[in-house]
């Protein structure tokens, strides 16, 4: 605002408008990835990010700003959709749930460490530090990144492995052996290119847990407009102090990752094991009967992934009408606390909504489910801090932030619905699962 002599709104368009380059970003990356290959889009999408980034930081105004920041999102995000695919690729789903945890924590722990490390970084030495120090994160990830990194996605592995056996051999040129050019665009354009729009709009599993995961996420960004002023008003805190207190979202996300481990490893995977016997006798009875064996599904019910959502929907609204009610009124630890029950919540929520969608669709669908849950989250994301701040000068921090707390207690109803619903829906399916 100072720099670029902006309003208020105009200061937040970059920040809102870098989350809508998330939103976009993976409606191009997933399905590409499931073409080309997942190692492709990494190596190719990273050091652009990287650029934007440092346009960003050499930027004069706010118009080159509000570009640069959008861009850097848009090749930002392919690591936030086709990650899950990624995981799906390497580990079995009894074993998915302790890396995908690890995986799903950091985008949670980053937007809860950004506030502290930037608040400071920003004190000391300016805001455009804000964009080197993030320069300087993405050389650290991108060198061994490009040293060991190595393609994931079978389907693109068994393409090459089928290309240099057919050059052993000697037979014709591949090249040769490919479609025409333009069908296969078109093919790519209207069927996997839409892919995303069509889950979002026409899969309910996808739709509303995108629904309720964008709304989450929308209250977490609505956070870093508004907990500036809400803070500053009622305990004096500058930018500094206010960073710090973002600290309860990284506590809580960390005690869910906790959480997540010890249920996989000392519930779920003794579910597993236990579901496995269950049907290898089925079939060997089946067999030493003379039947027909039954055919055994390609994961244990989907709906045991649900299990950790469902302590999530209670917390998230305890963690809203928590901070709602305490903030100003008693010590700043309090409202602290009920950040934390919300970093709890929402990690235990999306881990479930990522671990749900990954059973049901496979890896072959995966990363179009999840770009239509990036799509949702990052547009609601990007518009609410937006308002953010205006809602809660108009209605005040209490009922500003009960109003989050009474829609997050309607769209707790979702997990549940899908625990009694979610066969009938996945048999209903257009995109089945498939590896």
């Amino acid at each position: 605002m100072h720099d670029f002599n902006t309003s208020e709104e105009v200061a937040l368009l970059p920040f809102s408008f870098y989350v809508l380059g998330l939103a976009f970003g993976p409606m191009i990356s997933s399905p590409i990835s499931e073409t080309f290959g997942r190692r492709s889009v990494y190596l190719t999408s990273i050091p652009i990010f990287a650029l934007f980034i440092m346009g960003s930081g050499f930027a004069q105004n706010v118009a080159t700003l509000v570009i640069c920041r959008f861009f850097a999102g848009l090749f930002g995000s392919p690591s936030l959709s086709i990650g899950s695919a990624t995981i799906s690729d390497i580990w079995i789903p009894a074993n998915r749930a302790v890396p995908m945890s690890l995986y799903v924590a950091t985008p949670f722990l980053g937007p809860a460490l950004g506030p502290l490390i930037g608040g400071f970084v920003v004190m000391a030495l300016g805001w455009r530090w804000t964009q080197w120090m993030t320069i300087f994160i993405t050389i650290a990830v991108l060198a061994p990144a490009y040293m060991g990194m190595r393609e994931t996605y079978k389907k693109r592995i068994l393409e090459k492995r089928a290309k240099r056996e057919r050059k052993a051999r000697g037979e014709a040129n591949p090249k040769t052996m490919r479609g025409p050019f333009l069908p296969t665009v078109r093919n790519f354009v209207t069927t996997t290119l839409v892919r995303p729009f069509v889950m979002l709009l026409t899969e309910p599993i996808p739709g509303l847990f995108s629904l309720y995961v964008a709304f989450n996420f929308a209250v977490q960004y609505s956070f870093y407009a508004a907990f500036p002023l809400v803070l500053e008003e009622s305990y004096g805190f500058n930018v500094g102090s206010t960073g710090l207190t973002f600290l309860g979202l990284g506590v809580g996300v960390v005690i869910a990752t906790i959480a997540l481990a010890y249920f996989n490893l000392k519930v779920y995977k003794p579910w597993v094991i236990q579901w496995k016997k269950e049907h290898a006798q089925e079939r060997k009875a089946s067999i030493d009967a003379g039947d027909e064996p039954p055919p055994t599904p390609p994961t244990p019910p989907p709906e045991w992934r649900l299990i950790v959502a469902f302590p999530g929907t209670v917390l998230m609204p305890l963690g809203l009408f928590l901070f709602a009610w305490t903030v100003g009124r008693t010590h700043w630890i309090v409202p602290v606390i009920g950040e934390a029950f919300f970093g709890i919540s929402q990690l235990l929520i999306f881990m479930s909504a990522t671990m749900y969608i990954t059973d049901c669709y496979g890896p072959k669908y995966t990363a179009s489910a999840m770009a239509a849950n990036s799509l949702l989250r990052y547009i609601l994301g990007a518009a609410f801090p937006l308002f953010a701040v205006q809602m809660y000068r108009g209605l005040g921090t209490a009922w500003a932030t009960s109003l989050l707390g009474f829609v997050s207690l309607l769209l707790a109803v979702i997990p549940w619905c899908f625990w009694r619903w979610g066969p009938k829906l996945r048999s209903m399916s257009k995109f089945p699962y498939s590896a």
